[in-house]
């Protein structure tokens, strides 16, 4: 029996809506607000007592959600207080269990407003923020799919209300899930997608944010002033549309050169615009306590009026009020942990499903792992400048303390991160205050952007070079993986405090790579994965010493990149880093166009082709990609073969020389024999070739065309007899699967599998 796979991207034509990059949840780096920071300790105490609460309130939220893992927050919490001799405090953590059990319930309750709209076609008005739209009546939000390119303000807009979709491929985005962590008690979350999104009108934001963005990009170019809509108002929709000269989108640019938390609001602005705010108020000569006082009322002000909520940046703006608040009242600087889990408390109890968010764990732990900056700069050497110890200490922190999130989740790490950090550190610190007097100025803050210009151009061209710089390729973090990660931070924390010598913590981090590295080989895979790209195909064939990729998906008539944004995450997180072999079938888009980010991610020893059809936009693409990687391409006929591992991969079709006008009848088909069990792609062939391909008997067959009523006719049926059919195909407007071939597959016994109902489809091989 297939094992269905618990990934999810959307499909082609689909947005990638809030898919998160590298950075959108904010990494923290040095300087961050709140480093110094929360909750008053009671004098001979040890832990915090909003420690013991937060950890309360996530075990309340995280048991609600039916996820039994929580209990050992609640756990660690009633230790935590035993332990500090505070038995009564052990009622503290419970509390915490029900307020947050509680905030889960609520959010879980409201209503689900534009229920009875799904699958209509609609048109919708509201206010479009650059993410979503917020509807008046009913008091609702709403994902737009595909984004429009327009700016936030008011918005006309129609298409079809659909439900969004969980994650349906390994590594994949969970788009249903991410949607409702984007709301909270007081907010509605987006509980529907507008797919198929067209701009009927727009007005462009007006009020004080409409008057900010206009001094934000006053006088700039356009890939300029998206940048600085990134960094000031988090608003990443106009860089997402960005790109470099060659193609290279400047997002992941940013995220291959460690830098996408740049645009992430986070502690580095908050620390950035208080610590500008305070030497302004210093020049008028007011007491610390009014000073301290009026740059805490500003952060609210900045969070709900100008920025709205997020994780890092709601963290961010309570670490520092907690601050600032002791501060102005002489309470002197809060103890750091306690600050964090103050902030922690602060973001749950109103959006109780951030716990979910992939933002609110990096934030955390990011800030969590900075407060170990001044130890570790302490141990560098010494003939370093302050300042340059503690950047390289922050940025080394910030990496280690979020590796199993950034790694499993985007499937890779990258290398350059700590001098790319270094360098764009000071252009930041620059440019961050000259954006935010910039934008107060509204048309007349291109006065201030002359000074932003040069600056904002740097940073574009550093992330442009580095952002062609190799990563590390990576897969799903396993739990023996994670073991690891935490034992090497429990040893390098016990060598900062000197509680080890170094010889004891070096012992303890190569022990725990030996332990990651002989985990990963444990169970060699051996399966076929059909994944699911939508209307498309997408096979993988995994063995321990062969992996092959049959088709790599498209997206007819959209922007939308399959192969990078689908194909090549499911890729990394099954743990693939090369590929032996990648079939290009035939020239349809829907079956080729991935591959070329496929083949500019990752190694591929060999392509096959079969006709090599001249003038075809997308054969020629994916061939000019593979020359310029250096890649072989080899055109196969009837009878070649790859084995390996007791398997065998034997090519069907093309038969020779003589070839169609019809793309489909040129199609690759291959046959797999492993162990007396045998399978057969056939790409999209129809069924007057299917019938002279010589199948032979079949356990598993991949229906051709997605299930065209021209293919899986009922003479392929009769030689090949197969036990199951899978079929991969997504929305569509062709009516595939066809009716008649659904009920060809019943009447011959056989069950059908497919990738629109089930996601990506797991099969293991004897």
């Amino acid at each position: 029996m297939p094992e269905r796979a618990a990934g999810g991207l959307p499909g082609p034509g689909r947005q990638d809506l809030g898919r998160p990059t590298l950075g959108r949840p904010g990494l923290e780096r040095s300087g961050a607000a709140g480093l110094s920071v929360p909750a008053v300790t009671p004098p001979g105490s040890r832990v915090p007592w909003p420690v013991l609460l937060a950890l309360g309130v996530m075990g309340g939220i995280g048991l609600g959600l039916g996820q039994p893992v929580w209990a050992l927050a609640l756990l660690t919490g009633a230790g935590l207080a035993l332990w500090d001799a505070r038995p009564l405090l052990v009622g503290l953590t419970l509390l915490g269990a029900g307020l947050g059990a509680g905030a889960l319930r609520t959010q879980m309750s409201q209503p689900d407003r534009l229920a009875p709209w799904t699958g209509a076609l609609v048109t919708l008005s509201g206010r479009w923020d650059g993410q979503f739209l917020t509807l008046r009546d009913p008091p609702a939000r709403v994902a737009l799919s595909p984004r429009p390119a327009v700016p936030a303000g008011q918005l006309v807009v129609s298409g079809r209300l659909v439900r969004p979709e969980g994650r349906r491929t390994p590594g994949g985005f969970d788009q249903a899930a991410w949607l409702r962590a984007q709301g909270g008690v007081f907010t509605p979350a987006p509980t529907r997608v507008l797919a198929g999104a067209r701009v009927r009108r727009s007005t462009p934001e007006g009020g004080p944010r409409g008057w900010f963005r206009r001094g934000l990009v006053a006088g700039l170019s356009p890939r300029e002033g998206a940048l600085m809509q990134a960094i000031e108002l988090g608003d990443r929709s106009a860089i997402g549309r960005e790109t470099f000269g060659d193609g290279l989108e400047i997002q992941t640019a940013f995220a291959r050169a460690g830098l996408a938390h740049l645009m992430a609001l986070s502690g580095q602005n908050v620390a950035l615009l208080t610590g500008m705010l305070l030497g302004v108020l210093g020049l008028l000569r007011l007491r610390p306590a009014v000073r301290y006082g009026l740059c805490a009322a500003f952060l609210p002000v900045y969070l709900f009026g100008l920025v709205g909520p997020s994780p890092s940046i709601t963290r961010a703006v309570v670490m520092g009020l907690s601050v600032l608040l002791a501060l102005a009242l002489g309470r002197g600087k809060p103890d750091p942990l306690g600050v964090i889990a103050l902030a922690a408390v602060a973001c749950l109890l109103p959006f109780p499903l951030w716990l979910t968010d992939l933002g609110f764990g990096l934030s955390f732990l990011a800030v969590l792992a900075l407060t170990q900056s001044a130890a570790l700069a302490a141990r560098l050497p010494a003939r370093w400048p302050q300042a340059l110890r503690l950047a390289v200490a922050a940025t080394l922190l910030a990496e280690l303390g979020t590796l199993p999130l950034i790694a499993s989740t985007f499937g890779q790490v990258p290398l350059v991160g700590l001098p790319a950090n270094l360098l764009a550190g000071p252009v930041m610190a620059l440019l961050v205050p000259l954006g935010f007097l910039a934008g107060p100025l509204g048309p007349l803050g291109s006065v201030v952007n002359l000074a932003v210009h040069p600056l904002a151009a740097a940073l574009l061209a550093l992330v442009e070079h580095l952002g062609r710089a190799p990563v590390i390729s990576w897969g799903q973090i396993s739990a023996p993986g994670l073991t690891a990660w935490a034992l090497s931070l429990f040893a390098a924390w016990l060598w900062l405090r000197g509680r080890i010598r170094p010889p004891a913590a070096l012992g303890t981090w190569l022990a725990c790579a030996l332990l990651t590295w002989g985990s990963a080989g444990l169970t060699p895979a051996r399966e076929l994965v059909f994944l699911d790209v939508g209307q498309g195909d997408a096979t993988l064939l995994r063995l321990p010493h062969l992996t092959v990729l049959v088709d790599g998906g498209g997206s007819v008539g959209s922007d939308y990149d399959v192969g990078g944004r689908t194909v090549v995450p499911a890729l990394r997180a099954l743990g693939v880093h090369r590929l032996d072999v990648v079939v290009a079938t035939h020239a349809d888009t829907d079956h080729i166009e991935g591959l070329q980010s496929v083949l500019r991610a990752l190694p591929v020893g060999e392509l096959w082709i079969g006709h090599r059809k001249t003038g075809d936009p997308v054969l020629s693409g994916v061939l000019a990609v593979a020359a310029e990687r250096g890649v072989p391409v080899r055109e196969v006929r009837r009878g070649d073969q790859v084995h390996a591992d007791g398997a065998a991969l034997t090519v069907l079709w093309p038969s020779g020389e003589r070839w169609s006008e019809e793309d489909n009848e040129n199609s690759v088909a291959l046959r797999l024999d492993s162990g007396g069990w045998r399978a057969a792609l056939l790409g999209d062939l129809p069924s007057s070739v299917e019938a002279v391909v010589g199948t032979g008997d079949l356990n598993l067959l991949k229906a051709a065309h997605h299930g065209s009523r021209y293919s899986t006719g009922a003479e392929l049926l009769r030689q090949s007899t197969p036990a199951d059919t899978v079929i991969s195909v997504g929305r569509n407007t062709y009516g595939h699967p066809h009716p008649d071939v659904l009920r060809r597959l019943q009447d011959s016994g056989v069950r059908v599998w497919r990738t629109d109902q089930s996601g990506t489809i797991r099969w293991p091989l004897p």
